[in-house]
């Protein structure tokens, strides 16, 4: 590859207790690459260093500082690239690298606490590492039989903990039974790795934003509304609308958009909450990768803003098309469309004013019923879709309240007024099992009243079953005392719940 644009500083710390090792030979040719490259390199054997590997102190700041771990602090502070080259030693490092980042990597070094527990300060971040790791285990045994430990204890739980990242893993092995042919095939590899790393990282990091921007978006709670949505339209081809593809796709879009602005107006308006949220899970306390560090706030307030401009060219398209739609139905479709944002936007902030589990009934259920509905008729006056919205509205209620509850401390202590703040954990579970409840009477009483008939009906005693089964677990969550804690397996019954009155009306229709 050509050479560097600037001089990178590059570090190879070899971690293996013995010299000559084969992990020093990897060293050396890396560091070959990289010279070739252009980067200023330097190498520091630990097992050159006198230092005591034990942490004999309650802090690591207690105990008197080495000369070799001062050289080591030197160099890795004047490092922007750090590569460890060392063997995995039962399923991770060998004991002496595992002492040398007990001793080097320390608070006031490495990371700072602060007086929130749950958050600290990454004092090497803007840092790049790689790892060459030799092992005796075949590279896909470690990986999906063992699960990586020690990769994941070196990318995540350390040097990711103190700010380096990207975390580059390069694995060479099963070594034990490779011949002269395979070893040396693996050292012109890893001069090809010091050579490329510019290359690798831009592409790694290219990759890490992508994967951060899908994590951050919440796709998995989309389909939802995709299902309310489809039964509006599907509602008003029934009642004798002509169905138009066109407008179709151009609303789903438009509704897509505002659900990205809405989520991201979530990730960067409950910031302060979720980076003090202790119980965050994959139901609740966002998706952390503004907490993560993955993405920054100014990122993602460029990319409302991309999202926004591109919400305004699908609208205008969607209002081009020759059919029912008016002024009057843009005016009230911007109106949903400006309730949804609202959860988190100003100036409504709805979530932070002890509406949001309202808000996000409606909007996921009569609200996007009704756009299916209007966008292929115009019409806002008819039943049909404000009556299947009700059983719907109700039946998300329960996730949505549930959803507060595990961040009951982190949204009490920034004012945001969800119902597990106002009413407590106990009080808004009960309004939670009265709405499971509500969402499966409201059936029955449309049954009752001969409004609509078909496989949704048929299909009532089995939501019938699903909501005892919640209210049940919802009341053994009472009887525990309502603990703040995660509760997966209670978000996983309510959002399953929710199911019933989208797929089951959708079939039926299609």
């Amino acid at each position: 590859m050509s050479g560097l644009s600037e001089v990178v500083n590059v570090l190879v710390i070899c971690g293996h207790p013995r010299k000559p090792s084969y992990c020093h030979a990897l060293a050396e040719s890396y560091r070959e690459g990289a010279q070739m490259a252009g980067a200023e390199v330097r190498q520091l054997d630990v097992a050159d260093l006198d230092f005591d590997v034990h942490v004999r102190y309650p802090s690591p700041n207690q105990q008197p500082c080495e000369e070799g771990i001062t050289k080591a602090r030197e160099l890795i502070t004047w490092a922007q690239h750090i590569v460890f080259v060392y063997p995995t030693w039962w399923g991770s490092m060998p004991a002496l690298l595992k002492g040398f980042l007990d001793r080097v990597l320390t608070p006031g070094y490495a990371f700072d606490e602060t007086d929130d527990p749950a958050v600290w300060e990454r004092l090497l971040d803007g840092r790049s590492a790689q790892l060459l790791v030799t092992m005796d285990t075949p590279p896909w045994v470690y990986r999906f039989i063992y699960g990586q430990p020690g990769h994941n204890a070196m990318r995540k739980a350390t040097l990711g903990f103190c700010g380096i990242k990207p975390v580059l893993i390069s694995n060479f092995g099963p070594v034990k039974p490779a011949g002269d042919a395979l070893r040396k095939s693996w050292l012109e590899k890893a001069r090809d790795e010091g050579a490329c790393f510019p290359r690798r990282l831009e592409a790694y990091r290219l990759r890490e934003k992508c994967l951060s921007w899908l994590k951050i978006l919440r796709l998995q709670f989309y389909p939802m509304t995709w299902i309310a949505y489809t039964l509006g339209a599907l509602t008003a081809s029934q009642s004798g609308a002509v169905f138009s593809n066109s407008h179709y796709w151009l609303g789903y879009v438009a509704i897509f958009l505002v659900e990205i602005i809405t989520v991201l107006g979530n990730e960067y308006f409950d910031y302060d909450s979720d980076r003090k949220n202790e119980n965050a899970g994959p139901f609740n306390g966002g998706s952390r990768v503004l907490v993560n560090g993955e993405l920054t706030l100014q990122e993602v307030r460029i990319g409302v803003l991309a999202v926004s401009i591109l919400l305004a060219v699908v609208v205008y398209f969607l209002f081009s098309q020759p059919g029912p739609l008016n002024t009057l139905d843009f005016v009230l479709l911007a109106a949903a469309g400006v309730i949804a944002v609202g959860y988190t936007f100003p100036p409504l902030k709805l979530s932070y004013r002890g509406l949001g589990e309202l808000d996000v009934g409606l909007t996921h259920s009569v609200i996007v019923i009704l756009c299916g509905f209007v966008i292929q008729t115009g019409q806002w006056n008819n039943p049909t879709p404000w009556l299947l919205g009700i059983p719907l509205f109700f039946a998300t209620l329960p996730s949505i309240i549930l959803s507060g509850i595990p961040d009951y401390d982190a949204d009490k202590a920034v004012d945001k007024r969800t119902l597990a703040v106002i009413l407590g954990p106990d009080r808004a579970t009960w309004v939670a099992i009265a709405s499971a409840v509500l969402a499966i009477m409201a059936v029955f009483l449309l049954q009752a009243a001969d409004l609509f008939t078909g496989t949704i009906w048929n299909a009532a005693y089995l939501m019938a079953i699903h909501a005892l089964v919640l209210c049940y677990a919802l009341v053994a969550y009472l009887r525990e005392g309502a603990p703040i804690r995660r509760i997966n397996g209670l978000m996983v019954l309510a959002l399953t719940y929710v199911l019933w009155f989208g797929v089951i009306p959708l079939i039926d229709l299609w």
